[in-house]
């Protein structure tokens, strides 16, 4: 998931503090979210998916490697 959520945002030109905002979550949760220190729960991963306006699924899945 931290790979998942790191790209997602990277792709999307957001800093951790914009997406941490839409996200309603704190800034220094999402950094240790993105470095998998801790596990985001349920209900992060729903609020993260909400943010991105994607499908919760996607940021679990298994990241593909780049060539």
């Amino acid at each position: 998931m931290a790979i998942n959520v790191r790209r997602e945002r990277n792709a999307r030109n957001m800093s951790q503090e914009e997406l941490a905002d839409r996200a309603r979550i704190s800034a220094r949760y999402l950094g240790s979210i993105e470095r998998a220190r801790v596990s985001a729960s349920v209900t992060v991963l729903g609020q993260l998916a909400r943010a991105f306006r994607i499908d919760p699924c996607d940021l679990i899945r298994t990241p593909h490697r780049r060539s």
